[in-house]
């Protein structure tokens, strides 16, 4: 089951942002136990650098981004990832550059904490804790 992860759910675990780094920790367990396949959208890693440098020093932030890069695959952003999102007409690019790159990656399911601008998905998307009720369900 290919789960791309929103920008949001990984910041909520990298920087203990409670009550929500509980969900989403736990999803990235799941991903590092390889019971999902984990992925993230190009733009979400140069995101976490930049935002994690604000918050740690260079070496940590370095350090933070490796340890994503050996859990998660990685959705490219391309020159038609970027056209697509445009004409999606969606009100936040940045998240419509998610939705094509996850289209382009075969991605099944999007978790996001912000599930408003995800309307034009084609893709399900869910919370972090929909997802793992979901998958709960699905195991029953």
């Amino acid at each position: 089951m290919k789960v791309l992860l929103d920008t949001n759910v990984i910041l909520d675990v990298l920087l203990n942002r409670h009550p929500f780094s509980d969900d989403s920790a736990q999803l990235m367990a799941m991903v590092d136990r390889s019971e999902v396949q984990g992925f993230l959208c190009a733009t979400t890693v140069t995101t976490i650098h930049y935002l994690l440098a604000k918050y740690l020093d260079s070496k940590r932030s370095i350090k933070q981004v490796r340890l994503l890069l050996s859990l998660f695959e990685i959705a490219p952003v391309n020159r038609v990832v970027l056209e697509n999102a445009l004409a999606g007409h969606s009100p936040d690019y940045e998240d419509a550059v998610i939705i094509e790159a996850a289209q382009h990656a075969g991605v099944e399911y999007i978790v996001t904490r912000n599930i408003k601008d995800f309307k034009k998905s084609l893709i399900p998307v869910y919370t972090p804790a929909g997802f793992i009720q979901a998958l709960a369900s699905l195991k029953q």
